[in-house]
Parts: structure tokens; C-alpha cells; sequence
């Protein structure tokens, strides 16, 4: 029986770099990729903190390997993109998902310094990384780049305002990569999730005003958990999204549809 659909989704062969892969939605992708036969490099900041995912995968049958990455410094994002090359031959499917957000409140209490690591981490880092794969990728005829964005980028919420400016910049990064590369084959998507039950975003989900807006207003009724961002991520790798390029890809429980958190 011939599967025209189902094997398009087959992602043996390709060689995927995930990062802020050790725990939350970087993880769950990470596992995604492997399950569906890509060589998985799991990256972030802590060595110990990588490798325990990835043997965690191997343990399970799957292929990956652990590289740590500050994505905030040039040189280590090109140790990776290097390093990757050296281990598997090559890169096919990058997902930049490390961020950071290390202030809530107004605008006008930001200070400098928290702007640009706000900025360099969540904009400058995935533009750079992109850039250094991108190479790669056109040699090997085309690639996979997934930019986790963020609903904040669409539809900003009161504290949050320089991460929100920070995701709508990599919706657009997102959309220029796609103009200026597609001809090679390469394609560049987002992915904006909604409230996720991360680490990362505890300061929402435990604050109860947030979870009433949820419970109340999202159609969902929910917040999601990471494993939830995994599927579309996957799609979006694989051939099975081969003409989607350039598209921003909501998983937010119905974020924007409903009334925004406030």
C-alpha cells in the first residue's frame, strides 16, 4: 500500500539543532524530531543539563547528541553550528527556541541593560544562528528553520512589553528569511505558542489573576503543556509542510480570539 501523506512526515536522515532544549518546549520538540527519525542535537547553556536529555533519547533508541550553547555569545553559536557539522554532516532543521524574559513591569522602568539581553538573546542570537546554517542548508539543497515567537508578538500584554517587541521582531526575521532564501529551498516558519506550563513562564501561571483570565476567556479553558507545541513543530520540519513558508503558526488555545490578559 502506497502512504503518499504519511511518509512525508519521515524525518530519517535529516540532522536537526534544537535550542533550549533541556527542558520545557525545547525539549519536547527535540523528542519530537527523534521520534520521527531525525538526528537530534540537543543544546543549551549547561552541558550536564544536555547531555541528560539526549541520553535520555538514546536510552529510548533515538540518535542525538548534546552540545552546550550560550546563544548570547557569537563564538559558541558557531562551536555548535561546527560541532554539528563534525557529527553528523551537516544541518537540515534548526529550531531557535532559547529566549529569555528577565523583567516584568513598564515600559519606563526598563533598564538598558535589560533591553539588550532581552534583544540579543531573543532576536540577535536566532538571526545569527540562522545565518551560520544557512550555508549549510543551501548546499544541501534546502532546510527547515522553526523560530519559536510568541502570541506576545501579535497581541501585546501590559508587563510584558519588551519581550512582546522582541517576538515581533523574530515574526519578522521569520518572514524575510523565507523572501530571501526560499530560492534555495529553505524554508523559515513560527511558531507563536499561547501560556505553556513551563519554568519559564511561572511567573504567569502562578499568578492567579492570569489563571482566572485563562479559565475564563481562552475557548480552551487551559494552558497548554510543552508536548502540545511538539506536532506542529514536527509538520513543520518535514515535507509534509513543503509549501509553508514565511507563515506564523498560532498554538494558543484560542489567545487570539479571546480577550487579551491584562
Amino acid at each position: 500500500m502506497t502512504t503518499r501523506i504519511k511518509q512525508k512526515f519521515d524525518l530519517k536522515d535529516k540532522v536537526a539543532i534544537v535550542t533550549g532544549a533541556s527542558k520545557g518546549i525545547g525539549e519536547s520538540i527535540a523528542r519530537g524530531l527523534a521520534e520521527y527519525g531525525a538526528k537530534v542535537v540537543v543544546s543549551s547553556r549547561n552541558q550536564e543539563a544536555v547531555d541528560q536529555v539526549a541520553n535520555s533519547f538514546k536510552e529510548e533508541g533515538y540518535d542525538a547528541i548534546g552540545i552546550a550553547c550560550h546563544v548570547g555569545d557569537e563564538a559558541q553559536l558557531k562551536k555548535l553550528v561546527d560541532e554539528t557539522v563534525n557529527a553528523y554532516g551537516g544541518v537540515d532543521i534548526l529550531v531557535n527556541n532559547a529566549a529569555t524574559n528577565p523583567f516584568y513591569g513598564p515600559l519606563d522602568t526598563m533598564e538598558n541593560a535589560l533591553f539588550d539581553k532581552i534583544m540579543d538573546i531573543n532576536v540577535k542570537a536566532p538571526f545569527l544562528l540562522a545565518n551560520k546554517c544557512y550555508p549549510i542548508m543551501k548546499k544541501r539543497g534546502g532546510g527547515s528553520i522553526i523560530n519559536i515567537a510568541s502570541v506576545e508578538g501579535m497581541k501585546p500584554t501590559s508587563g510584558l512589553a519588551l519581550y512582546s517587541m522582541s517576538k515581533a521582531a523574530v515574526i519578522m526575521l521569520t518572514k524575510t528569511q523565507a523572501v530571501e532564501w526560499g530560492k534555495f529551498g529553505i524554508r523559515s516558519n513560527a511558531i507563536c505558542p499561547g501560556l505553556i506550563k513551563t519554568k519559564f513562564s511561572a511567573a504567569l501561571w502562578q499568578n492567579d489573576k492570569v489563571l482566572d483570565q485563562v479559565t475564563r476567556h481562552l475557548p480552551s479553558g487551559r494552558m497548554a503543556v510543552p508536548d502540545e507545541m511538539a506536532g506542529l513543530a514536527c509538520f513543520l520540519a518535514s515535507d509534509a509542510s513543503s509549501y509553508s513558508t514565511g507563515s506564523v503558526f498560532t498554538a494558543d488555545g484560542g489567545h487570539m480570539i479571546a480577550g487579551g490578559f491584562s
